[in-house]
């Protein structure tokens, strides 16, 4: 069998719902692990509002969570040498509230 007729057969069919096609906003990962699994929950954390709760948990196993974090890290090398360095938050200060109001009950 040829190298290209073995790579069509490889080809996985990925299907996407309309709801999760249009994704969940989160500024805030929290990953924790354990000696079989890493488990990565997303937050959008609102200014001026006192909870937040976890809008997504994907639980990956720790060769999958290795192979994810050098995707990562090969998308974000290819997305700054075309739009230039992403500046670490921690070096920017941002208030709180994100120049918004603050909220009030």
């Amino acid at each position: 069998m040829a190298q290209q007729e073995q790579a069509q057969n490889q080809q996985l069919n990925i299907e996407i719902s309309e709801e999760v096609a249009e994704g969940t906003y989160a500024n805030l990962a929290i990953i924790t692990h354990s000696h079989t699994e890493f488990v990565v929950d997303f937050v959008n954390v609102m200014p001026g509002t006192p909870k937040s709760k976890v809008k997504s948990r994907i639980i990956l196993t720790p060769h999958h969570a290795k192979r994810l974090m050098n995707a990562l890290a090969d998308n974000i090398n290819r997305y700054e040498s075309t739009h230039g360095q992403i500046q670490d938050l921690d070096t920017i200060e941002l208030p709180f509230n994100f120049g918004g109001p603050t909220a009030q009950a």
